[in-house]
């Protein structure tokens, strides 16, 4: 088996970096052939998989997080390869939703190899994003809204690790704006004063946000969860309920499933999708149904 390998050392606040002898060490002592590299900069992981030549390969492990699999995953879908490989994800940032959903976990690194090498593999759905002038593939989730507000100021904050992303909460809380929704799902039109969007192809967003409870990575569906307009005390009510998936409950709460999705709002708004900061409303999404093999345990 050969096995080309890609570690992200910025993931996980800079920790990524340590792994990449420890994963190419655990290739190598079980015989696989294994072409390791590091990413250098922000987007060299999609140029890496972009270029690659499938036919030399068995399969294309990378170890980093979420964010690091966006890369990926867009490098993997601009490839020109006739020959398709499959995808071994090793967990090792901070946020780790997709591999969560492959029962992947990163406290066991050498279960993630092994998962390669044993070869069993499954077949998952990945969202396509079209914006006004660009677009992209996504794999876990994109969201807008309070949720990618909350983001752009946790970035700005980062040197601050986890305090980060709870002082973004409160200040944007403090400013929380809803704004208009326009959603048309597999045809049916809603028409919404939005918090917050998010459209999911797993259970899971981040570290521990169960986000959408009911998603399928192969159903060939992505799920759609809508905040719509409440008071700040029912927001910071809310929040902690989406460790749980109690937050479907709510009554500002709306849960939707479709294959393909048109958004409008008034403003625009920034996208997250995996994490990363990219383009902004209004936007077309499809489903895409199994359309990357990975390894599963």
């Amino acid at each position: 088996m050969k096995v080309f390998y890609i570690n992200n050392p910025a993931s996980h606040g800079g920790k990524g970096a340590k792994f990449f002898s420890v994963i190419k060490k655990e290739f190598e002592k079980r015989n696989v052939v294994c072409e390791a590299v590091q990413t250098e900069y922000a987007g060299h992981g999609t140029e890496i998989v972009k270029n690659l030549n499938f036919e030399n390969y068995d399969a294309v492990a990378v170890s980093g997080g979420d964010g690091t699999l966006f890369e990926i995953i867009n490098g993997y879908f601009a490839n020109k390869s006739v020959k398709r490989i499959p995808v071994g994800v090793i967990p090792i940032g901070r946020g780790n939703a997709f591999a969560r959903d492959l029962d992947l976990h990163p406290e066991k690194l050498s279960e993630a190899v092994e998962a390669i090498l044993t070869g069993k593999t499954k077949m998952v759905d990945v969202g396509l994003c079209k914006t006004s002038n660009s677009q992209f593939y996504f794999i876990n989730i994109l969201g807008f809204g309070f949720v990618t507000d909350v983001a752009k100021t946790a970035f700005k904050l980062r040197a601050l690790g986890h305090l980060s992303y709870i002082l973004g909460v409160l200040y944007r809380t403090i400013s929380l704006k809803v704004y208009k929704l326009k959603i048309e799902a597999d045809g049916k039109v809603y028409e919404r004063e939005n918090v917050f969007a998010e459209i999911s192809n797993t259970r899971y967003t981040g570290k521990d946000f169960f986000m959408a409870p009911a998603a399928i990575i192969d159903d060939g569906l992505l799920d759609i969860t809508l905040l719509n307009k409440l008071s700040r005390v029912r927001l910071l009510q809310a929040l902690p309920k989406i460790f749980t998936g109690d937050h479907v409950k709510m009554k500002e709460v709306e849960s939707i499933r479709a294959k393909k999705i048109k958004i409008e709002t008034q403003p625009e708004k920034l996208l997250t999708p995996d994490g990363q900061l990219i383009g902004n409303t209004p936007i077309e999404i499809e489903c895409l149904p199994k359309a990357i093999e990975v390894f599963v345990r």
